[in-house]
């Protein structure tokens, strides 16, 4: 008998693990292949940029040189999220001195720029996502020195050749055609001579880009868009890049570094530089040729936080990637694992430690050369313990609870007052690129470029073929804020890449478009690798929430309070359970959450495995 009992519990057992590999088949189960390698690995928002990378990898360039490579790439093939124009944030990872550098390519506002000019001149409002006067100066061409000059191998010439090739004309994707007959943008009304507003039927194409001539021009050749297959061309873009490899070549007989700067010099005080000026003033920009020629990229080391013996490293200055450790400080403290993923309790805890770390986000999180950020104080486990204690299993909160890190540190005991707004636009969104590169000597990059949302500032500087992004538009005009305006202050971007090590190793390399979401996604991610055992593929793939209950980093700052978004592909159960506990839940398509890239590195083979979101046009690439 007892026996009989023993073969029926064994083939009970049998019978479980069998459900659970089955389980974990089905989990692993993907839209696409993981792209595998030892040698290296490139991930990025479009395949074009991912084979320009991997290009330099195979002519003998490191992650560096291909990292430059891969972003130039993407500033001709994904041009609506980001540009010579954009903006950037970058985390490297240099093997050599197994250490982590933060690169601060965030741009600042120009000197005119000031709270009360917009007061006095602009109706009290920053135009969001429009205009020279929501722009910030651009920073990619110092960015791609900074990268070259301090960790590459390969010139100017060399990692800007398959953009220029690019730019000399390449077959439209539908995604980017899409993006350029949209009719988003604007609307434009006229008055009748009987007083009555009538709205302007919009030419075919994007009416960011009809805006504007120098826009048009380069968008819509022949008066139209162009269409998916065929082959669109930037000439004046070509051109403008030509510029800097002629300088970086006049200058070749002074050796590689002069010649370098050469060319970026070309860009930031040179005839390119007065061009930009030239063309800001006459045309309503408050950008001056000074605000060109004293523009410098920031290296500056990192922050991080240890989640289950994974260091998590961000960027520390005017950008919102510390809120991701802030996040993890108070998920470490619970048994994600247990709640299952994408359980009503798994998202509950995600979203509501969310909502405390970005309420300190808004608290703490500016530009560092004028607000000093309590580092020390905000990623401690006792903090972190603090914060965790707020979070009702049962229910939603529907408050801005920003935490006291401590007696004495800024912006605690003599707390700043403004105000949350709670009604009105929330766009919580914005239009972002990425590339990962790994090389054969696990050198790693995390690079996170952008003109903030679709088109940037929309406006095509002169003949230069680039648009300046709308990252302005992230400044508040409230004075207390961390985040208010000041001239030469760089707003607080949600750009956040990420660089994850394991026992002082890389092994992960990750990132996202997605605007305030950016940290989700890529959170999200991390916790489906490391807490749920997904291949990258796999926790890229799996289906998402967000949250808005949060002031927006976009101008006028909105806070939708308990609001939740989610993928269709999360359960009804799921949904049903959020809503019972208080979250006013937002059900959006089944792929509509992100383009997520990455990398993974595995600690015990080396071997590379490399994601691409189904969500994108992204590509991954690994030999």
């Amino acid at each position: 008998m007892i026996s009989e009992t023993r073969k029926v519990a064994a083939w009970l057992l049998f019978v479980a693990a069998v459900m659970i590999l089955a389980d974990f088949a089905q989990a692993q189960r993907t839209m696409r292949p993981v792209i595998r390698g030892t040698r290296y690995a490139v991930s990025s928002r479009k395949p074009q940029a991912s084979q320009a990378a991997e290009r330099i990898l195979r002519n003998g360039g490191n992650a560096f040189d291909a990292a430059v490579a891969g972003q130039a790439a993407l500033c001709v093939t994904d041009p609506a999220s980001n540009g010579v124009g954009g903006d950037a944030f970058i985390l490297v990872y240099d093997a050599s001195e197994k250490k982590v550098y933060s690169v601060n390519a965030g741009g600042y506002a120009p000197k005119l720029a000031t709270i009360e000019w917009y007061m006095k001149n602009n109706n009290g409002e920053i135009p969001a996502n429009d205009s020279l006067l929501s722009a910030t100066v651009p920073t990619s061409v110092d960015a791609w020195y900074t990268v070259l000059s301090r960790w590459g191998t390969m010139s100017f010439a060399e990692v800007l050749q398959p953009t220029i090739e690019l730019a000399d004309g390449f077959p439209l994707s539908e995604r980017l055609a899409s993006s350029m007959a949209s009719k988003k943008g604007p609307r434009t009304f006229v008055v009748g001579e009987d007083g009555i507003e009538t709205e302007v039927a919009p030419a075919q194409g994007n009416r960011k880009l009809r805006k504007y001539p120098t826009s048009e021009k380069v968008y819509f050749p022949g008066g139209r868009p162009v269409r998916a297959g065929e082959v669109f061309a930037n000439p004046d873009l070509a051109r403008t890049l030509r510029k800097l490899v002629e300088a970086e070549d006049q200058a070749a007989d002074q050796g590689r570094q002069a010649a370098l700067k050469a060319a970026r010099d070309r860009f930031y005080k040179g005839d390119i530089a007065r061009t930009m000026a030239e063309f800001s003033e006459a045309n309503g920009g408050l950008f001056r040729y000074d605000d060109f020629a004293d523009y410098s990229v920031k290296v500056e080391e990192p922050v991080s936080i240890d989640y289950r013996g994974y260091e998590v490293y961000k960027n520390p200055s005017a950008n919102q990637g510390p809120s991701e450790l802030f996040t993890l400080n108070i998920l470490r403290g619970f048994d994600l694992r247990s709640m299952g993923h994408n359980s009503a309790d798994y998202i509950h805890t995600f979203v509501e430690s969310l909502k405390l770390a970005f309420a300190d986000r808004e608290m703490f999180l500016a530009d560092m050369d004028f607000v000093k950020i309590p580092f020390p104080a905000l990623l401690t486990e006792a903090y972190g313990a603090r914060r965790r204690a707020l979070i009702d299993p049962a229910k939603a909160s529907v408050a801005f609870r920003p935490g006291n890190p401590g007696p004495g540190v800024s912006g605690s005991s003599s707390r700043p007052q403004f105000r949350i707004p709670v009604s009105g636009d929330a766009e919580h969104e914005g239009d972002t690129s990425y590339v990962a590169v790994v090389d054969k000597d696990r050198n790693a990059v995390s690079w996170t470029p952008s003109l903030h949302s679709g088109w940037g500032s929309g406006i095509v500087i002169a003949d230069l073929g680039f648009m300046f992004n709308c990252r302005g538009d992230y400044f508040w005009l409230q004075q207390g804020h961390p985040n208010s305006l000041a001239p030469r202050k760089r707003p607080r971007s949600t750009l956040t890449p990420t660089l994850i090590l394991k026992d002082s190793e890389p092994f992960m390399a990750v990132g996202s478009p997605g605007g305030d979401d950016q940290c989700m996604r890529i959170m999200q991610t991390f916790l489906n690798v490391v807490e749920f055992d997904m291949n990258i593929q796999a926790a890229i793939e799996a289906p998402r929430a967000t949250t808005k209950s949060f002031p927006s980093s976009v101008f006028p700052h909105a806070m939708v309070s308990a609001q939740v978004g989610v993928e269709s592909r999360i359960s009804a159960e799921v949904i049903e359970e959020l809503r019972k506990r208080g979250h006013r839940v937002d059900i959006n398509g089944p792929w509509s959450m992100s383009a997520t890239s990455a990398i993974v590195i595995d600690p015990e083979t080396g071997v590379l495995s490399a994601g691409a979101d189904i969500r994108g046009d992204n590509y991954a690439l690994a030999w």
